[in-house]
């Protein structure tokens, strides 16, 4: 091969490659373009579809804490009324019920005071109370 041959098949190679990036290189432009707006478009129906499906948790969260909410108020009502039944009626359910209560807090924070019902159901308050040192 002569060096003016060997010179013109390079010019020749060099001017393909030189138009093939300015041809090529729009259209890549173009196709990364549009890969990258599906790239965006997927990940937001998916972050869409996370978000409904936290919301449904949420949902079906708050239904069954409800439902949960409402058996254990039935279960109080009946545990109460069984309670009350068994005491002779609403009325000695309520005194038992003060007397646990007094049971429950006697001696916190140090102290020991009891309070005894009268006739009138008037507690007598810390009547003659000694402060024991």
């Amino acid at each position: 091969m002569t060096p003016l041959g060997s010179w013109l098949t390079l010019g020749v190679v060099v001017i393909g490659l030189l138009a093939g990036v300015l041809v090529g290189l729009p259209t890549y432009n173009v196709y990364s373009k549009q890969m990258a707006g599906r790239a965006a478009y997927e990940q937001a129906v998916q972050d869409r579809r996370i978000r409904v499906l936290e919301a449904q948790a949420a949902l079906d969260s708050a239904r069954l804490t409800a439902q949960a909410e409402v058996e254990r108020a039935r279960g109080a009502n009946e545990a109460n009324r069984i309670m009350a039944d068994a005491l002779g009626g609403p009325e000695a359910y309520l005194r038992w019920s003060y007397i646990n209560m007094l049971q429950e807090t006697a001696g916190k924070e140090g102290r020991q005071t009891i309070y005894i019902p009268t006739e009138a159901g008037m507690p007598i308050l810390e009547a003659g109370r000694v402060v024991p040192r």
